[in-house]
This record gives structure tokens, sequence and C-alpha cells, in this order.
């Protein structure tokens, strides 16, 4: 450990922007140029970008990514994993995304991903300044906003506001599930303002955007001389958050070893100061927020069981919007006239064949991404009826069918259905893009589900462990055989 924990707030006067471009060239350029108006931070790859994350006090405001990412040969996976990567460390922040292909497949995907917006290389660097310091203006109302709530008249969000109403008063602790992108931190945030503790000041911590090493001073503070750069000391997030309620977002990513001090701090309420012996208490009331499937956690030895029921003695699981029904059309009048009267512009509209198409989504970017899509509509067709196809162009039905078939089983007529959607899209298609893109969700997930297990992930796909190994080579998954014992 050899620097302190990020500082609980900060104060710059230019907001920060990392990019993430693997070319010097570019990336000097677009320094030199951003840096008049941005604190700019460059890496050229997705793990320098994150040690460069973790050296912040505090996450940047903005970033941009180029989807062709090293190692060789840049396919835009690495960029993919990086828009996730970012997300999940800061929910608010506002990508764009730079390639060198003008693919619209992977635009989508990128903006369905959480992107706001995609620009083809050269960029024109007036032209990115432009769109970072719309996206920041866009950050700022979306800040100062209160109106967003927890929107929505379908059964799944009633019960969803009905838990909060319930859950709101007790000290206990509540654990938030669900997608990413699908609201959880508003719901934890809507649990600490229908609560007794309104009247105290909110702290939340994401587990995953700060170094492990920091995480233990930064939850239960330190003593001065506690490690290299402990010139002072400093209480911590626990000590913050007394009488108040205290968010841990991505709670999954929380290094083992600390788990048992967080299990202690909710039995007890007890902790120490990093170089005290000394016992602090704190009767902070913890929310915990997760898109992991914490119980599949355990069972990889990720996650300790009794820190899992310590957490979950109240658990909200967020619905996805693909099950949201017409709750997509009442967040779609919420945010085109919301994002409107903040531009001073004329609110769009869609016109019977769009708003078709807007129900048919499965939104596999939730809410996230529906409020994207809103806000580049909001800039591009102000004042104008948006029809089918200038609708489609912002969706990513490449990836993920639409929501009629999304819900249940995916026979060949729901299949060729869906397909023919797409193509009477008129806009370019490439089946091999398609198919790959699918083959490779599908190894990825069964890697996923057996720790790597070559054999047993072989099994879950119905292929013999050597295809599934020739499909990884082509992909260029660098995942380890855990097989081999």
């Amino acid at each position: 450990m050899n620097a302190a924990p990020p500082a609980l707030s900060t104060s710059a006067r230019k907001p920060d922007l990392l990019i993430v471009d693997d070319d010097p060239l570019i990336s000097d350029t677009l320094n030199f140029v951003l840096s008049q108006d941005f604190n700019v931070c460059v890496a050229d790859s997705r793990a320098q970008a994150r040690s460069v994350l973790r050296q912040l006090d505090t996450p940047p405001a903005l970033a941009l990514v180029d989807l062709g990412l090293p190692p060789a040969p840049h396919r835009p996976d690495e960029g993919f994993q990086l828009i996730t990567e970012l997300l999940a460390y800061s929910p608010a922040i506002k990508i764009v995304v730079l390639s060198g292909q003008n693919d619209q497949a992977n635009a989508r995907h990128a903006r369905t991903l959480g992107a706001i917006e995609f620009v083809a290389k050269p960029a024109d660097p007036p032209l990115l300044k432009r769109l970072l310091l719309q996206a920041l203006q866009v950050s700022v109302v979306e800040k100062t906003s209160t109106a967003t709530g927890l929107l929505g008249a379908s059964a799944p969000v009633e019960k969803l506001r009905s838990q909060v109403a319930q859950f709101a008063a007790s000290p206990f602790p509540v654990l938030v599930h669900g997608e990413s992108g699908s609201g959880k931190e508003l719901v934890a945030r809507a649990l600490h303002e229908q609560s007794p503790r309104a009247g105290h000041a909110l702290f939340a911590l994401n587990c995953a955007a700060i170094s492990p090493t920091l995480v233990e001073p930064t939850l239960f503070g330190y003593a001065k001389g506690a490690f290299t750069g402990a010139t002072t000391a400093r209480a911590g997030y626990f000590e913050d958050a007394q009488d108040s309620t205290l968010i841990l977002d991505e709670i999954g990513e929380l290094p083992l070893d600390l788990q048992a001090k967080l299990l202690r701090v909710l039995e007890n309420g007890e902790f120490q100061r990093v170089g005290e012996t000394a016992s602090c208490s704190s009767n902070a009331r913890v929310v915990a927020a997760t898109n992991r499937d914490l119980k599949q956690e355990i069972r990889a030895g990720r996650f300790r069981a009794d820190l899992y029921h310590r957490l979950s003695v109240f658990t909200i699981d967020v619905p996805p919007l693909r099950e949201l029904g017409d709750d997509r059309l009442m967040l779609l009048e919420h945010f085109r006239v919301f994002y409107a009267r903040q531009s001073n512009a004329q609110p769009f509209t869609l016109d019977a064949r769009a708003r078709q198409l807007w129900l048919a989504y499965a939104f596999p970017g939730n809410v996230r991404e529906l409020r994207n899509i809103v806000i580049r509509l909001a800039t591009k067709c102000a004042g104008q009826a948006v029809n089918e196809q200038q609708l489609r162009a912002e969706l990513d039905t490449d990836t993920a069918f639409e929501a009629s078939d999304a819900s249940g089983p995916m026979d060949a007529a729901a299949i060729t259905d869906s397909a023919r959607k797409q193509l009477q899209g008129g806009r370019g298609f490439n089946l091999d893009e398609t198919l790959a893109r699918w083959e490779r969700s599908y190894v990825e997930a069964a890697l996923d589900l057996t720790q790597g297990n070559l054999a047993r992930a072989a099994k879950l796909l119905g292929v013999n462990r050597t295809t599934l190994y020739s499909r990884m080579q082509n992909y260029a998954l660098d995942i380890a055989d855990k097989n081999n014992k």
C-alpha cells in the first residue's frame, strides 16, 4: 500500500476526461486540443485505464474510448469490455466511443452498453469537444434533477415502490439486485430518502471503483502514519455515515479478506481504523447493490455465505426494462420532455410504427440505454416525428432479440419473426458478424458459469471440448482451462 485512499470530496476547475487510445499520435493530439477545457488523463489499454482510474481522487466525468484496443488483433471486444467496466466503476460517467471502422453494428452495441455517442475516425477535435461539453451538460442536469423517481405503472414497478416503502424505515441492511443499467442506485437512494435518516447526508462507495488495497482505509478510516501517504488521520465512510445510510455498490467486488470485517460491522457496529487498536462504532444503515449472482459467487468461493445472509435481511430485485411493458412509453415521455426542456428545444415524437418498435425492443442496456437513446434523438431530431427507420438506427437489434422474443423460449417462429423485423429495417446487415456475436456470447456465458472449466462448458454448449477450444481461439478469449488439475 503506497497511497492514501481517495478523498470523500474534491473540487476541480475543469472536468476530468479519460482518453483511452493506443495510437500516441491520436491521444497526444486530442490531449493537446481538449486540455484547454478538460483535465485530461491518457491510457493506451484497458489495463492502463483501470490503473489510471485508481489514481484519481474521484471518477472522471467523461471518457473518450477507442474500440480497437490492444492486444492484437485490436478487435472491438476490448473497447466493449472497457465501457462496461467504466460504468460499473461510475454509473454517471459519460462515454463517447471512437472507432477506426464506421461499423454501425458496433456503434449500436457500444450505445447499448451505455456509451452516449459513437464517432468514426478520423475524428474532428472540435466535434469531439462539442459532444463532450454536451455530455457534461447532461450530467449536470441529471445531478441537479430530482424529478426522475421510480417511474412506472406496471405491476413490477408497483411492487418495487411497495418494497421501498416497506423497508425504508428499518435499520437493517438491504440487498438490491438487478441488471446493469436497471436503476439499482435509484432504488438505494429512494430507501434513504424515504427513511428517518433522510435528513443526513447520504454516502455511497463503489467497491469496484478503487484499488482493493484502499477499500479498507476508505471504509474504516486510518491513523496518521498507518501507511505511506497517510500524513494525517482520516475517518472512513462508516464514521462519516453515522446515523445515515451507506450505499455499497458493486458489493460482489469487495475483497474476500475484507468481507469478514464488514460482517463484524453489520453484526455489532464495531470496526477499527487501519493502524489503530481501539474500536470505533457506527450505526450506519447499509444498502448493498450488485448485478452479480451472489449465490453463484458463494459457490465459487468468492463471497462469504454469512455475509450474504447478513446483507440480504431484505432483498429487492430491480426488474429489467424488458419486463415493464408500457412503462417504456412512460419513461420515453418523461425523458423526451425533460431533456427538451433542458436544451430549450421542442421534444421529438415517435410515429405509430416507431412506437411499435419501441415497445417491441428488449432494451438490453435497460433504463440507461433508453435514456441515452432519448438524449441522442432529442439532439438529432428536436421537434421532429421520428420514424421507424430513424429509431432502428439507434437500437442494437443485431445483438438482442426483441422483447416479444426475449421473455420466453426462442422457438423457430419467434427467431424468424425477429430476423424479419431486423432485415426490414433497410440498413446494413451482416449475417456472419451477427452469428459470430451470438456464438461468442454463448461461449463466454458457459465459461463464466463454469469458472473456465472447458469440459463442463463444452457440455453446457452441447459441443466437444476441442470444438470449444477452437472457438475460444477464434475469439481470442484469454480464459484458462481449470480442468487440468
